[in-house]
């Protein structure tokens, strides 16, 4: 168990001191997505209704998708230390190591998770200003939650950063990638009176089960109605499968590559 623990908790460890050495990355996280929510929520809130949620406002209803937003952002750019490592050669100092390939990974995406999930309990703490009551049990479920999120997020970065061998490439894939994928989640607006061919997209893109498992964990004390969404069932099961998956696919990207 040692010879497990003392590895994966070194990488988590120095993945958390040195995003916090950089405090432009925290500030960054969290203030575009404040942004997005207070410029975005107040212009369309005077004209936008969520169907299926009659008591509920645009701003309250585009709470859950900033908080996922942060969670994508750390998350996801918390793995370029990856792409640094390899130019700065720890990364291959590393895989000469050793240390098996899935510790690595694992003490990777702890960290990032570890990340996503700190700066999303920050903004959590907003919830009751937007109208949302959190009792106990909807506190422990949507923690829970967005850890299971942030850790299937923070290994597709992983995913994606373990065959990138510049920053540049990194940041462009990754801004044509998050953004779409977080607005076919729900997040922006719902599915319910899309064109078929946007519905099928949103019901193929994993994080729209993420945040719908997210929004039923934020209401589950109060049973407030959330809109057409999947059952919490459901979409806990997928965003599990989405962990394993993009999990076992950095974990196979990282041993691929070359000592």
């Amino acid at each position: 168990m040692l010879k497990v623990l003392l590895p994966v908790s070194t990488i988590w460890w120095r993945e958390i001191v040195r995003f916090y050495r950089q405090r432009s990355r925290l500030f960054s996280a969290i203030a575009q997505p404040l942004v997005f929510w207070l410029l975005i929520g107040s212009g369309l809130s005077a004209s936008f209704q969520p169907a299926g949620t009659s008591d509920t406002g645009y701003v309250e209803y585009f709470y859950p998708g900033i908080v996922v937003l942060v969670l994508l952002f750390t998350a996801i750019f918390a793995t370029i230390s990856v792409v640094n490592d390899r130019r700065e050669g720890f990364l291959q100092g590393v895989l000469v190591s050793p240390v098996p390939r899935w510790h690595i990974v694992l003490g990777q995406a702890l960290g990032g998770t570890t990340l996503a999930l700190l700066q999303g309990v920050l903004l959590l703490t907003l919830a009751p200003f937007v109208g949302i009551r959190l009792g106990v049990a909807s506190v422990l479920f949507t923690v829970g939650l967005m850890a299971l999120l942030a850790f299937g997020l923070t290994n597709l970065g992983l995913l994606i950063a373990w065959r990138m061998d510049s920053t540049q490439g990194f940041h462009a894939l990754m801004n044509l990638l998050l953004i779409p994928i977080w607005l076919l989640s729900g997040a922006f607006f719902p599915s319910a009176g899309v064109p078929g061919w946007l519905a099928w997209a949103m019901k193929l893109n994993p994080l729209t089960y993420g945040l719908a498992a997210f929004r039923q964990c934020l209401y589950f004390d109060t049973g407030s109605a959330v809109g057409d969404e999947s059952s919490l069932t459901l979409s806990v099961l997928i965003t599990s499968l989405f962990c394993v998956l993009t999990y076992g696919g950095a974990t196979l990207t990282a041993s691929s590559q070359v000592d």
